[in-house]
C-alpha cells in the first residue's frame, strides 16, 4: 500500500469534509462511503457484494497473464448462473487511477443483475496487476488491457463470445473507443463520462494548459532519460491535498475526483499519479483518431453539468461510422457524480440495460 493510499484510507475513515463546500451532492454520504478493509473483496461502492450466495449475483476474483504480466480481475455472474447456459458478456474498463473495486465494479455488478456476465480488471502497471514502473499509464497498455479482458471472458464458462459488449468509464471510455475501432469481437460499445486522456494531458482540461505543452514534453522526455539510466522514477499527479486545497481546485472534475478517490471511495490500489514519462505517449495520442472505424452500435452517456461533456460531444460527432449511435445526457449530473450518486447511476443503467439487451 502506498503512502498516498494509506493516508487516503485514514482520511476516509474520519470523513469530516463538507460535501456541500465542494459542490458535491450530499445524498446519503455515510451510506455511500465504504472501507475497502471491511469488504472481503475490497469493494468500496454502495451495495457491493459481501459474500457469494446461491441464487444471487456472485463475484469471482480471477487472474491471468497478459503479455507476460499477471493481471487481476473480477468476474460477476448473474443470479442463478448456470455455466452450461449461454450468456451475453460485457467488458468494463475503469477510469484513470481507478481500480476494479470502485465505479467499474459498481456498473459490472449492476449489469450482472440484469443477466450479463461481466469482467473488470486492474490495468497493467496499476492496482493489483503487475508491471514496473508502477503507475505507468500509457494508452497502448490501457487498450491492450481491454483486448486482454475480452480474451479471458470469451473463454469463461457460460459466455457466448458472439455476444460481447464493451463499457468504458472516464479514461476507460476513451480507451474503449480505441479498442472498439479494430476489435470486432465487441458487438456494441458504451461510454460513461468519457475522458480523452491524450487530449487532456496535452491541452489540459478545457484547454487550460495549452501554453505549457512544450515545457511538459521536455519534462516527460527528461523523466524517461532518467528512468532508463536507472535513476528515480518521476511522477505527475501525485499530491496529498488538504480539504481546503481540494475545495480551491478550479474544476469540479478534480474537486469531486479527489473527494471520490481519496475520501468516500478510497482504495489502497487507487492513486491519481502516473509516471511522468507516460506523458510522451499520452500527449501524442487521441481517443478520436480514426474513430470512424467504429461501426458497432455506440451509446455515449455523460452528465449535462460535467466539465468533461465536450469530450463526449466531440467524439460522438466524429464517430461517423457507427451503425447506430446515441448521445444521452444525464440531466444535472457532473462527471464524478455518474460514478456513485444513485439517481444518476440509475439513469445510466436505464440506458445501458436496453442498449446491451438489444445489441447483444
Amino acid at each position: 500500500m502506498t503512502h498516498l493510499t494509506r493516508r487516503a484510507l485514514m482520511k476516509h475513515s474520519a470523513l469530516t469534509l463538507s460535501l456541500t463546500t465542494l459542490g458535491i451532492s450530499t445524498m446519503t454520504t455515510t451510506a455511500t462511503a465504504a472501507d475497502a478493509t471491511k469488504n472481503p473483496f475490497t469493494l468500496v461502492y454502495a451495495g457491493a457484494i459481501t459474500k457469494n450466495e446461491p441464487g444471487k449475483v456472485n463475484i469471482h476474483p480471477v487472474g491471468y497473464k497478459l503479455n507476460g504480466l499477471d493481471i487481476v480481475a473480477n468476474i460477476y455472474t448473474p443470479a442463478n448462473y448456470d455455466p452450461q447456459q449461454q450468456y451475453p458478456a460485457v467488458v468494463v474498463a475503469h477510469p484513470n487511477g481507478g481500480v476494479k473495486e470502485q465505479v467499474a465494479g459498481l456498473y459490472a455488478q449492476l449489469l450482472a443483475e440484469q443477466g450479463f456476465i461481466t469482467i473488470t480488471a486492474d490495468a497493467a502497471y496499476q492496482g493489483g496487476s503487475a508491471g514496473l514502473p508502477r503507475s505507468t499509464d500509457k494508452p497502448q497498455f490501457r487498450v491492450e488491457d481491454i483486448h486482454g479482458m475480452a480474451d479471458f471472458i470469451s473463454r469463461f464458462a457460460g459466455v457466448d463470445a458472439s455476444r460481447l459488449g464493451l463499457l468504458g468509464i472516464c479514461a476507460g471510455g476513451g480507451y474503449s473507443l480505441t479498442a472498439a475501432k479494430t476489435d470486432k469481437r465487441f458487438k456494441s460499445v458504451a461510454t460513461i463520462s468519457m475522458f480523452n486522456s491524450g487530449r487532456v494531458r496535452r491541452d489540459g482540461l478545457a484547454g487550460s494548459q495549452v501554453a505549457t505543452i512544450q515545457q511538459r514534453l521536455k519534462q516527460a522526455t527528461d523523466a524517461r532519460i532518467q528512468e532508463v539510466a536507472g535513476g528515480e522514477v518521476l511522477y505527475a499527479g501525485d499530491a496529498d491535498l488538504s480539504d481546503a486545497q481540494i475545495a480551491a481546485l478550479p474544476f469540479a472534475l478534480y474537486r469531486q475526483g479527489y473527494e471520490y478517490y481519496w475520501r468516500t471511495h478510497a482504495h489502497p490500489g487507487s492513486t491519481f499519479k502516473y509516471t511522468m514519462s507516460s506523458l510522451m505517449d499520452l500527449m501524442r495520442w487521441d481517443a478520436t483518431d480514426q474513430i470512424s472505424l467504429i461501426d458497432q452500435p455506440l451509446l455515449m452517456i455523460a452528465g449535462s453539468a460535467a466539465d468533461t461533456l465536450y469530450m463526449t460531444e466531440d467524439a460522438f460527432a466524429k464517430a461517423t461510422g457507427a451503425k447506430n449511435k446515441e448521445l444521452f445526457k444525464i440531466d444535472g449530473a457532473t462527471h464524478i457524480e455518474t460514478y456513485w450518486v444513485p439517481k444518476y447511476v440509475d439513469a445510466a443503467m436505464g440506458k445501458l440495460t436496453p442498449f446491451y439487451t438489444k445489441t447483444l
